[in-house]
């Protein structure tokens, strides 16, 4: 029988042996991971050291705190999951953490996200996962890893076999790094979810978007791809929605904040027609105002049955396009969540949706509205629900239960931390 870790001991006594003061935070976890029953029962633990917070005083995690906890973890088998976003950690952190992923085997979870962790640092981690085995999930989120770090990790997926996850949203990636990961995906075999979100982009040619495309047409393990503020217009739309009719694997679409208008829409309407693995489409922030949304309303009502989220908040949308949207949810039953806030919410609209609302046809966690009456008239109340509500927090009280209120952890099984 394995003998259950100390990790609090062993923590404190590597700050003597590394001459390093203790962290308090980290002791706190440690000591609550030690009570945990998952380590009772010899199962996997996430240790979440996050910098954000709010309810324990918070000393937030530098590079010398990493450098002990690595020397703790490196031998610790039962540790499967480390969070440690919304901390200091730079590319000296970055050191000792690719230090840990060469020896550690049994890591499988690491979120990083919004560090100081630079291009080098990006280089020392993606290097060291061309011989990592275990880690399947990794958050470099809103680290400026830049284009060179970009393409560190790029070579990195022409090598690893394992990873299956990778967040490289907010890190400043250029055109030439994302046309070399769109490459090495073409090959790759494992990833099933990417995010690309917010790239420095110069261009207004579309290169990117168009080399996305055609790696679409050709992997067919990607099931999940996050391509918010890539300033996508017609000509990308267009070449994304060819490549999607030939894909089957394709379950999320994130094309959320571009420069997507109504007549582009027309494309995404003949996908949605002729696509049948699609469960989650996000538009949020867009143009695609009323013709858009019709043109939606018509795929969805006469053709699509697969389709079970979609996004429209904030795409200047007024009552006709909202109603017809409305009117395609009666007569198709699988698409179950819809976001529309930020539109133009007219009294059509708002008794429409209280209707679908009412009568049990759209449950009231798998949308942003909720309908209220005031003398007599009926207005729609925001609600906090939505695609990524989760994605730059998570709540201090502990895990989603209600997982519904987050459509994107409810369809797609492979966002189980995005």
């Amino acid at each position: 029988m394995s003998v259950l870790p100390d990790l609090h001991q062993q923590y404190l006594q590597a700050c003597q042996n590394l001459s390093q003061p203790e962290n308090p935070f980290i002791a706190h976890v440690l000591q609550e991971a030690d009570k945990s029953d998952n380590m009772k029962q010899i199962k996997g633990i996430t240790l979440k050291i996050a910098g954000n917070n709010h309810l324990v005083p918070v000393q937030r995690v530098t590079d010398e705190d990493l450098q002990v906890l690595a020397f703790v973890l490196n031998s610790s088998i039962f540790v499967t999951g480390l969070d440690l976003r919304y901390n200091v950690l730079t590319d000296v952190g970055a050191k000792h953490m690719a230090t840990l992923l060469q020896e550690n085997s049994t890591l499988q979870y690491l979120n990083l996200m919004f560090n100081d962790i630079g291009t080098s640092g990006a280089e020392l981690i993606a290097k060291a996962l061309h011989r990592n085995e275990a880690l399947v999930y990794l958050r470099m989120t809103g680290n400026k890893i830049e284009n060179q770090g970009g393409m560190y990790f790029a070579s990195m997926l022409q090598i690893n076999s394992t990873l299956e996850k990778l967040d490289l949203g907010d890190c400043d990636l250029g055109t030439q790094c994302l046309i070399a990961i769109a490459t090495a995906l073409t090959q790759n075999k494992s990833v099933k979810a990417i995010n690309l979100n917010r790239p420095l982009l110069y261009s207004q040619e579309e290169e990117t978007t168009v080399h996305i495309a055609s790696m679409l047409k050709n992997n067919s393990s990607l099931v999940e791809l996050h391509l918010c503020k890539h300033e996508i217009i017609s000509f990308g739309v267009e070449r994304l929605c060819e490549a999607l009719y030939e894909n089957c694997s394709l379950r999320y679409l994130d094309l959320s904040c571009n420069k997507i208008t109504r007549d582009d829409v027309k494309f995404l309407g003949e996908l949605l027609k002729r696509n049948q693995t699609l469960e989650i489409l996000d538009l949020n922030s867009n143009r695609i105002e009323d013709d858009g949304a019709i043109y939606l309303s018509e795929a969805l009502a006469l053709h699509n049955r697969t389709l079970q989220a979609l996004s429209v908040v904030s795409n200047n949308i007024g009552g006709e396009g909202l109603v017809a949207l409305s009117q395609a949810m009666k007569t198709n039953m699988e698409l179950s969540y819809i976001y529309i806030w930020g539109n133009k919410l007219d009294d059509a609209t708002c008794m429409a949706f209280s209707e679908l609302i009412q009568t049990g046809r759209l449950k009231p966690d798998c949308t942003d509205v909720e309908p209220y009456e005031v003398d007599g008239h009926v207005y729609l109340a925001e609600l906090s629900h939505g695609l990524k509500k989760h994605y730059y927090w998570t709540p201090s009280y502990g895990e989603v239960m209600n997982k519904a209120a987050n459509a994107s952890l409810a369809v797609g099984a492979v966002s189980e931390y995005l």
